[in-house]
């Protein structure tokens, strides 16, 4: 091996090691709290911070400030988070995204932390504590490492970490000390962020921005280990390390010359772009935090402040309204954020990608270095950028349509990084851009209107994607997404819309604010802004327009003075507290109001209540109160004859028979597990067929593979004559099947009225009276259509989603245990809505463990165990033969 060779391998190793430690840190947190913790980079960075003042600044001996450092403050660190950040979000049984978003916070409060404390410049003095020879760093590694392993394979503590990762409350059930395991594995995660923050502190510049994002480009060594593997981390880091640090010797010529170069210095920004897009997701579990309550339109007297405000500046002169400029711009960038992550409910941490990709393509197409286009005018090229960028919004949509929570942040994360690594770093690209502003608009003053009319623009383009029947779906994609496929949204093409449009206002915004400072900044767009503008506006109200603003002008009001970070570290406190109200602030102070206004509102006399009651129609008694389901002798649900719902009523395809759904051959399989073993089955129109049996049989698999949920691996699912095995749930729900789920799917950021509109308008044909009619059916159609669902009963949210389902007028309805949760008059009227459904000559499936519903409602019986059809028949004689087992059913 020559000298060169071995000493490049040497360098690598050093480099590796160091990532090797990150991915440890990584790997023992995320499998003691299920936490991957964002802010891993952000620790490492205050902790060599923290070094170097005691040693340089304060001048005490290295050996014991690293002790303090490493010993005391790192693992404190940890424990302080895990036990006023992340563990009040674990007993509450949060959403795990809403950790994502602490941790974010973390990371951001940290950062803009360090830059009011240290300042925002790089220091090239961090104490040396291993020396570059890489025997020490490596052996640090392997040790820690292998420690680790041990601990987890062979200790008791190890297996009750396992046990807190597989179920926290189950664990606690069992005697486990959840909160000490998951402390323990914060004191250890953040100790390794320490160690590395202070091993690498002293061969890379120290700043508050780019130690903790060079740390959180090795969350590939972590991500390639699947979380779980701490050897698979250790030589994956090495093996980059060592190959990044070869490929230096590489020269290459020619055109491509620049992009080899960058991609042999940004390996790990290669393997975490590989990584988070190309392997086995992971974070499947995680999803964005719902809305847990209806859409609260703003106050207009808010609207009012908020335009006298954005005005105020027109009377400015001088370094005010020159900051003031940048508050439109940013806001439209933030707005991309409000559709993409509030509209769409999808997590995007790579929106400063599309923004700076917005102020690049501007500045060059106004320079005339773009690539086939022509020199063009400022308020051209900016229209022809946000054109052409909008499309690259498919860079992080098309990865969404597979991916959701910690796996989608990490490929939005990994796009926004290579972005900036491959594009904006590159000198060929970025150096001698100068960028003007449009002809006439020269001025702060005329520059500062022109802004604030592309800012109503961007306002009224986000404002039709919450209105309408797009809005309605992109409401219901947010919420509950299976329940939105589920009702015909096709959710992938609405996903790659939501991306699309935001790219196209992110671009938009970037272009202003290059337009606004005259240059292309790339420092503006990194991947760090992205964190802190996610953060803004996820702790600001996602859903909110104002709360977009409002975030604009804190960001670039804040830090407008002589020391920057404060605006960071502001956001980053209220992402930390994003647990307490994931509303926003402003849902918060919402909410606190009310019940102030319940406690101190005032009560009527007895004299009172009488005058009232006569004043009042009777009717107008129950109208502020959600009513349950019509009771068995209800005129509201009878004929006038008979005593049963009239079929007219639930007619959803007039003069059209339904057809048959089958099932042949069905064979599924979970890993080694068999769920389906050759299942045939029939659900005949006009009749009412139902499936028992214990828990494990394979009910719900069947259930789901009929529905599109989960495609088997062998076997043909046939809706007449047509196969439709390969078709998504979507699809099959245009075709006319409609599901309900055994957990509720409804949207509850929509009123029930529009719950049900969702199912009409994306079913199998447009019926312009399925609304009315779903709504009567249901028992619906009164004061109750306008109340949000958020906050409804049990029972009322049952007849809202089969209200939904029978909008869309489906020929084929499957019903996944329809009557949890409901009384027994409750359980009375449904049966009467399911048995007039089949009398209109709909296909009905129902999965059920009420063996007495059954028995009443249905046609035709089939009994399933360990995955095949044992026993069908008419329900009299199938339950009869079932007998006490079918108690379990």
């Amino acid at each position: 091996m020559s000298s060169l060779t071995w000493d490049l391998t040497l360098a690598g190793l050093s480099v590796g090691s160091a990532a090797a430690l990150t991915g440890i840190g990584l790997i023992v947190t995320y499998r003691a709290t299920g936490v991957l913790n964002f802010a891993h980079g952000a620790i490492a960075m205050v902790c060599a911070y923290v070094l170097r003042q005691c040693v340089v600044e304060w001048g005490w001996p290295l050996w014991p400030a690293a002790a303090v450092t490493l010993v005391f403050l790192a693992p404190g660190i940890g424990v302080a988070l895990e036990r006023f950040v992340f563990r009040p979000l674990a007993v509450l049984g949060g959403d795990p995204a809403q950790t994502l978003v602490a941790s974010i916070g973390v990371f951001v409060l940290l950062v803009g932390g360090a830059a009011v404390l240290w300042g925002q410049g790089a220091r090239d003095d961090a104490p040396e504590l291993v020396s570059a020879d890489p025997w020490g760093q490596l052996g640090v590694a392997l040790v820690l490492a292998a420690g680790v392993g041990a601990v987890i394979r062979w200790t008791r503590f190890g297996t009750e970490l396992r046990a807190v990762v597989d179920d926290r409350q189950l664990a606690v059930l069992g005697g486990i000390d959840a909160d000490r395991v998951a402390a323990a594995g914060w004191a250890f995660g953040s100790f390794t962020a320490g160690l590395t923050g202070v091993l690498l502190a002293p061969y890379v510049r120290l700043d508050p921005y780019g130690l903790p994002l060079l740390v959180m480009e090795v969350v590939a060594v972590a991500v390639a280990a699947r979380m779980r593997s701490l050897p698979v981390a250790v030589v994956v880091a090495l093996g980059i390390g060592v190959a990044q640090s070869q490929l230096t010797r590489l020269h290459p010529s020619g055109w491509g010359e620049p992009l080899l170069q960058a991609v042999g210095a940004n390996l790990f920004v290669v393997a975490l772009l590989v990584a988070a897009l190309a392997l086995p997701r992971i974070g499947t579990r995680d999803a964005l935090p719902r809305t847990a309550s209806a859409r609260v339109p703003t106050p207009q007297g808010a609207w009012i402040v908020a335009v006298v405000l954005f005005l105020l500046p027109l009377g400015f002169a001088g370094p005010d309204l020159h900051t003031s400029v940048q508050v439109p711009a940013l806001g439209v960038v933030l707005l991309s954020l409000v559709v993409v992550t509030g509209r769409g409910g999808q997590i995007s941490l790579g929106q400063a990608a599309y923004a700076g990709l917005g102020a690049l393509f501007t500045a060059l197409i106004a320079a005339g270095r773009f690539p086939v286009l022509p020199r063009l005018p400022e308020l051209a090229a900016l229209a022809a950028a946000v054109v052409l960028v909008a499309p690259l919004g498919l860079l992080t949509g098309w990865p969404a349509i597979g991916r959701q929570g910690l796996a989608l942040a990490l490929a939005t994360f990994a796009v926004g990084v290579g972005v900036s690594r491959f594009v904006f770093a590159q000198p060929y690209a970025t150096s001698g851009l100068a960028l003007d502003r449009p002809a006439g608009f020269d001025g702060d003053h005329a520059y500062y209107v022109l802004e604030l009319a592309l800012l109503a623009a961007a306002l009224l383009a986000t404002r039709a994607l919450r209105r309408g029947r797009t809005g309605r779906a992109l409401a219901a994609m947010r919420d509950h997404e299976p329940g939105a496929s589920a009702a015909g949204v096709q959710v992938p093409s609405l996903k790659l819309l939501a991306f699309v449009a935001g790219a196209a206002l992110a671009a938009l915004g970037g272009g202003m604010l290059g337009m606004g400072v005259r240059a292309f900044d790339p420092t503006a767009y990194d991947p760090v802004r992205g964190l802190l503008w996610f953060a803004a506006v996820v702790v600001l109200g996602a859903d909110s327009t104002l709360g977009a603003l409002l975030a604009a002008a804190l960001l670039v009001g804040l830090d407008a003075g002589a020391r920057g970070g404060v605006a960071a570290a502001l956001i980053g406190v209220l992402a930390v507290l994003v647990g307490r109200f994931p509303g926003g602030p402003y849902e918060a102070l919402r909410t606190g109001a009310g019940r102030l206004r319940l406690r101190r509102s005032a009560k009527l006399t007895p004299t009172g209540l009488r005058a009232r009651d006569r004043l009042r129609p009777a009717a107008a008694d129950g109208a502020g109160v959600p009513q349950g389901p019509p009771a068995p002798d209800d005129e509201s649900s009878t004929d006038g004859a008979g005593g049963k719902p009239d079929p007219a009523e639930g007619r959803v395809h007039p003069n059209e028979p339904a057809p048959e759904l089958s099932a042949h051959a069905l064979r599924a399989r979970y890993g080694t597990f068999t769920a389906l073993d050759g299942v045939d089955l029939n659900v005949a129109p006009g009749r009412i067929t139902a499936i028992v049996g214990p828990n494990g049989a394979g009910k719900s698999t069947l259930f789901h593979c009929l529905a599109g949920t989960v495609r088997p691996a062998h076997g043909h699912v046939r809706l007449g004559g047509r196969d439709i095995t390969r078709l998504p749930a979507h699809a099959r729900t245009r075709l006319g099947i409609a599901r309900t789920f055994q957990q509720l799917a409804v949207f509850p950021s929509l009123t029930v009225a529009e719950n049900v509109r969702v199912g009409a308008e994306q079913g199998r044909r447009h019926d312009p009276a399925a609304v009315e009619r779903a709504l009567r059916l249901l028992a619906l159609d009164g004061p109750l259509r306008s109340f949000p669902a958020a906050g409804l009963p049990t029972g009322t949210l049952r007849r809202v989603e089969l209200a939904r389902a029978v909008a869309g007028s489906p020929r084929v309805l499957l019903l996944d245990e329809p009557a949890a949760g409901l009384d027994s008059a409750e359980v009375t009227a449904l049966a009467r809505v399911l048995k007039a459904l089949a009398a209109d000559g709909t296909a009905l499936l129902v999965v059920e463990h009420d063996l007495d519903l059954v028995a009443d409602l249905a046609d035709v019986v089939h009994v399933m165990t360990a995955g095949r059809i044992v026993a069908s028949g008419p329900p009299a004689h199938v339950l009869d033969v079932l007998g006490p087992t079918g108690a379990d059913a």
